[in-house]
């Protein structure tokens, strides 16, 4: 519960307010059985109709007042939770945003998603709730057996029995339903993921026809969200049956001995009929604490696990320079024989249904040592899983190696601030999306990029002629993935925003797949015209992507197993020339 405290400190005041609001609904709403008691009681049998009616108002404008009292309360507690929940869903954000490869691993993008949506969604209730149900519940309870006491102790008495054994059945209930929320929201991360998968993957589910299996999968785990989901609900439920039974055995109890006092004199009919609206109020107030206990148990789960994001440490935040590496040798871009693995960190993760389970684990990286002058290229060829975008993800400092260090202008890539590491780079990933804006806005992607810019490098890229073919140019809209463009026309688009800001290191992850050779030829011949002075990587699975490159690499199982230029891999790698020869042709 720290962390909903530490959102809703800034609007204590507004809060405060709230509850001091529903607070004073609260007392006036008691009041007005105890004057319906008065009324009946003491100023009706006197006969006078100007103070049956004097007293009728005084209920009418308590009614009113109580009314828009709850509005007040109501507006003033929505405001605090949205403002709450806007800053929860913020720093959870920019914290997602900030967090390394291997914490992103860790969770796993549907459980931060999830995080960001229904987990937040619960802290935002709890949050609004709390300032008026978790006013009024109590005060319900409390003032309604207080205002009994003071009008009969006997049949208040019956009350005072009851209303312990009702608190505390509710709140042995209420502990037991963290750790059942909990996994509630792994069920609904599981939603998530098949949804995400089934989302971006529609086509290929399509083209398929695997339409069935896929529903079959996501309703094995609808099923289960929903069966922890009703386990939960039914667990936190408990209390309301037995309250309820509880309380109306209690009413019974009021009416058949209330009856007795009135007829023996003892007891005023207003009285009982006081005391039957106050014991509403008072089932109220308990059923009130059993809703607010049931989304304080909700709302518990949901921030530790969006604490547990937010708290994350920054494993990528800048190192000092004089604990760094230094580069023994010269080169622009270095790798230092290093060697990586994807899931080092499993024995720290949590308990979340993001994590991996049960992988193998097998070296991303092995000694992987090389280097490339300023303004050189190198390519990386080599089988799927061989290690090539592990190149790219610790060039980038996505992840940190375990052994091993990386240089980029000789310092240590650990030495650098992200931001400004990143600056230096274009980059095209193989994993890179478009986003449901225009052309114009995928390419600049907010940075500081002019028209003439914009221009040369959709010239550069192969995507000018395509591009001006729309009658809006360059503000046509793609949708979201850039569903609306061909494999080749997303690529080209991609290029485009990796040369726009006229990057130091260009680096092309698998970038050309679905173009084809003569577009593709076009593309190296362009950069290599009109960006000589930049460094270039290129991630390629065609030997024709790579073979006019300075340098090439050649992995398997995360071991460069070929390092040279074309000629002299051809001449001393088997595998290149294996390679060659299936693509190209050649002896």
């Amino acid at each position: 519960m720290r962390l909903i405290w530490k959102y809703v400190r800034p609007y204590r005041l507004i809060m405060l307010g709230s509850m001091s609001v529903k607070l004073a609904a609260t007392l006036m709403e008691l009041m007005i059985p105890y004057v319906l008691e008065y009324l009946i009681d003491t100023v009706a049998p006197t006969g006078q109709k100007g103070q049956v009616f004097l007293w009728g108002g005084v209920m009418v404008l308590l009614a009113v007042a109580v009314r828009f009292s709850n509005v007040a309360a109501n507006r003033l507690s929505v405001r605090t939770a949205k403002n709450s929940a806007f800053a929860v869903r913020r720093d959870l954000f920019h914290t997602s945003l900030n967090l390394s490869g291997s914490q992103i691993d860790q969770f796993g993008l549907p459980s931060i998603i999830s995080r960001m949506t229904s987990d937040s969604y619960n802290v935002q209730g709890f949050i609004q709730s709390s300032q008026t149900l978790g006013v009024r519940a109590p005060f319900m309870l409390i003032g309604g057996i207080a205002v009994t006491l003071s009008m009969d102790t006997g049949l208040a008495a019956i009350l005072c029995v009851m209303a312990p054994v009702m608190i505390a059945l509710v709140i042995f209930i209420s502990r037991k339903g963290i750790p059942l929320y909990d996994s509630v929201q792994q069920g609904m991360d599981a939603i998530v993921r098949v949804m995400r998968e089934n989302i971006t993957g529609i086509r290929v589910v399509k083209a398929l026809s695997r339409e069935e299996h896929e529903k079959a999968r996501f309703a094995s785990v609808n099923e289960t969200a929903a069966r922890r989901d009703i386990r939960a609900s039914i667990i936190m439920a408990l209390p309301g049956p037995v309250v309820t039974l509880m309380l109306n055995t209690g009413l019974t109890l009021i009416v058949l001995i209330g009856a007795r006092r009135v007829n023996a004199g003892v007891t005023q009919p207003g009285v009982i009929l006081a005391f039957l609206t106050y014991f509403n109020m008072i089932l109220m107030g308990v059923m009130g604490l059993n809703r607010i206990f049931m989304m304080m148990s909700r709302a518990n789960a949901s921030a530790k696990r969006i604490a547990s994001v937010i708290g994350k440490p920054d494993q990528l935040a800048p190192i000092d320079e004089s604990e760094a590496a230094k580069p023994g040798r010269e080169g622009f871009l270095i790798f230092d024989h290093v060697s990586f693995n994807y899931e080092a960190d499993q024995d720290e993760k949590e308990a979340d249904a993001g994590q991996f389970a049960g992988s193998v684990r097998q070296k991303a990286l092995i000694d992987v040592d090389f280097s490339v002058p300023k303004g050189g290229s190198l390519g990386i060829i080599g089988a799927t899983g061989s290690g090539k975008t592990s190149i790219i993800n610790l060039l980038m400092r996505f992840y940190d190696p375990q052994e091993g260090h990386v240089f980029v202008d000789g310092k240590d890539v650990r030495t650098y601030d992200k931001d400004d590491l990143h600056r230096r780079f274009g980059v095209v990933l193989q994993t890179d999306v478009l986003f449901a804006d225009t052309i114009r806005e995928n390419i600049v992607f907010g940075r500081d990029v002019t028209e003439e810019d914009l221009e040369a490098a959709a010239e550069d890229a192969m995507a000018a002629d395509f591009v001006n073919g729309y009658e809006d140019g360059f503000d046509h809209q793609a949708s979201i993935h850039g569903a609306n463009f061909s494999g080749g026309q997303r690529q080209r688009l991609l290029i485009a925003r990796a040369l726009a800001a006229d990057p130091e290191i260009l680096i092309l992850d698998d970038s050309s797949s679905a173009l084809d050779y003569r577009t593709d030829a076009s593309l190296r011949r362009a950069i290599r015209e009109r960006h000589a002075d930049t460094t270039m990587v290129v991630v390629a699975q065609r030997v024709s992507s790579i073979m006019n490159l300075d340098d090439i690499l050649v992995m398997d199982e995360g071991r460069v197993i070929g390092h040279g230029t074309h000629e002299q891999l051809l001449r001393d790698c088997p595998v290149y020339r294996e390679i060659h020869r299936v693509q190209m042709g050649g002896e």
